[in-house]
């Protein structure tokens, strides 16, 4: 089938739901998901009317290759999905990479202008009888991930990311099992500020690792190996749980503030997510209302009507969404027309130069007047000096988190800093009010 635009390809929620609908009735099924290299230099020279052409044209030829054996989809941005039936082995899968690279050795032509695309792809053949197509496309999305970084060959298959890791990865996956039924994860508490009063306003949860042979590991380590075995999704909702149950705990104590929690992209692919997230604030007695949800720049710009929905449906039930380190990596910001969001966390590589770079400075007061356009908030994260904090204040910043305030702390030694906070924070304040 040839598409006259690509509004008329399955979006992601749709694509997903058609994996869900072929999963219920036959489990064996291979994804390819199949990202553009650097696609969008080709947009940033002729503008992003020409480069839907070149898209659009990319798009049917991938349809074309594979129409008798796949179904067709758009992930978002550059990234397209085929979904082919039968359990495919990575030799097969990987034939079908090597397909579309020879065959895309021919330019494509597009006005006076020829072009060779280049691709990354991630394959996953689905799990033996599983119907979970959280599971399913997170394996394909992380060997894409895989494929992006791999220097030799953009083809990476699923299977391989288990198959090829050391004795000290293989043991790392039993780690983290052993450690969310163990109790040796912990949640960490790193104080918001009110950059004005200086007073404790919020707390933004991080994950602390308790590990029995290597001490306390932080959560990049963590994170990386549960995206690498595909238990993200597992993690991401023990993260919640704990977040919410401390909510409770703080409360108890009069302590009723904002709680910052990071969604991690699969959660948002849950179709239940938002529901779930409403049971948890019921089941601990807790409102929604003092939930911030933190997303990340690369899934807002996924442009997902799956993700729009579930962060609508999140927001009616109370809670207010963020975008966490804005500015990190991606330039085009039109997914804050498109999605309603109540806070933007600058990325802290802005802040901890700010005093030095008449650059840095220029990108933070250019967040803030977007963030006032967009009638949302801007947050100031990696504040770790005097003269960020002058600096941010002078430029109408109200609110941040830093390690001049306070780095990381158990839930308990948060308790005694936000009880000393009324106190000692008034003071501080009074002594650092002008530059």
């Amino acid at each position: 089938m040839q598409h006259e635009s690509l509004i008329t390809i399955p979006n992601r929620y749709a694509f997903l739901c058609e994996i869900e609908q072929l999963l219920n009735t036959n489990a064996e099924q291979s994804l390819l998901l199949i990202d553009v290299v650097r696609f969008s230099d080709v947009s940033a020279s002729f503008g992003y009317d020409y480069g839907d052409k070149v898209l659009l044209e990319i798009a049917n030829r991938i349809a074309f290759l594979f129409d008798d054996n796949a179904i067709f989809g758009r992930i978002g941005g550059d990234v397209f999905g085929l979904i082919l039936s039968g359990t495919h082995q990575q030799k097969q899968l990987y034939n079908f990479y090597s397909h579309l690279v020879q065959h895309f050795k021919t330019p494509i032509q597009c006005d006076d202008h020829a072009f060779i695309a280049d691709f990354n792809v991630g394959a996953a053949s689905n799990p033996k009888n599983n119907s979970d197509i959280n599971k399913f496309f997170s394996l394909a999305e992380t060997a894409l991930k895989q494929a992006k970084d791999n220097k030799f060959d953009n083809f990476q298959h699923a299977q391989i990311l288990t198959d090829y890791t050391s004795g000290r990865a293989l043991a790392m996956k039993a780690d983290i099992t052993r450690a969310l039924e163990q109790d040796e994860l912990e949640i960490y508490f790193q104080p918001k500020i009110e950059l004005n009063t200086l007073q404790i306003i919020g707390a933004e949860c991080l994950l602390r690792w308790n590990h029995p042979l290597d001490g306390l590991i932080f959560p990049g380590t963590l994170i990386q190996a549960a995206e690498s075995y595909n238990m993200m999704n597992e993690l991401g909702y023990w993260i919640l749980e704990q977040a919410f149950k401390n909510a409770a705990y703080l409360n108890s104590k009069g302590l009723r503030l904002k709680i910052a929690v990071n969604m991690s992209p699969s959660q948002l692919y849950d179709l239940n997510f938002a529901n779930k997230i409403q049971k948890l604030a019921q089941k601990h007695h807790v409102e929604l209302s003092q939930f911030e949800l933190e997303l990340t720049e690369d899934v807002a710009l996924s442009n997902s009507i799956l993700v729009k929905k579930q962060l609508s449906q999140i927001r009616a039930f109370g809670a207010t969404i963020a975008i966490d380190d804005f500015g990190k990596g991606y330039s085009n910001l039109a997914y804050l027309r498109d999605i309603e969001i109540d806070s933007i966390k600058i990325d802290k590589s802005f802040i901890m130069q700010i005093d030095e770079s008449p650059v840095n400075r220029a990108i933070v007061e250019a967040s803030q007047l977007i963030a006032k356009a967009a009638n949302c908030e801007l947050i100031a994260e990696g504040i770790e000096t005097i003269q960020h904090l002058h600096i941010l204040r002078e430029i109408g910043v109200v609110s941040g988190q830093g390690f001049l305030f306070s780095k990381a702390v158990p839930v308990d030694d948060f308790i005694e800093l936000a009880n000393k906070d009324l106190a000692v924070g008034t003071s501080f304040a009074r002594e650092h009010q002008t530059a």
